[in-house]
């Protein structure tokens, strides 16, 4: 009902031969407007765009947890755990070293040189 009362107002203020250049004229002025506010939008997003492209910053080491992972199906993966090195000369063997490698045996010294004969 709304749509017929405008149409009516429209046809008796502009008239049945200037109708068709108004609604025309109307439509082209709707079109500018919505490529001129696509443009603006996409301008403002290219621009936050470029503000929040991550930089190459190195990964954050977090102390582990004993908390269960935020995904059910994913378990954490365990850090590597590596011996300390043995003293150099402490002449000892590392008590647990992992399996396929043999352990450091101290090696003997050589004998003393005799004093020189005059």
């Amino acid at each position: 009902m709304e749509m017929l009362v405008i149409f009516v107002l429209a046809l008796m203020l502009f008239g049945g031969k200037r109708l068709p250049e108004v609604a025309k004229g109307l439509g082209k002025s709707i079109r500018e407007f919505r490529k001129a506010a696509s443009g603006v939008e996409d301008e403002i997003r290219k621009a936050m765009d470029l503000d929040h492209t991550p930089s190459r910053r190195p990964p954050v080491r977090r102390p582990r947890s004993t908390a269960a992972p935020a995904n059910p199906g994913e378990t954490p993966m365990p850090e590597p755990r590596v011996p300390p090195p043995p003293a150099i000369g402490s002449g000892e063997n590392v008590p647990d070293s992992p399996a396929g490698e043999t352990p450091p045996t101290k090696t003997p010294s050589p004998p003393p040189k005799p004093p020189p004969e005059n």
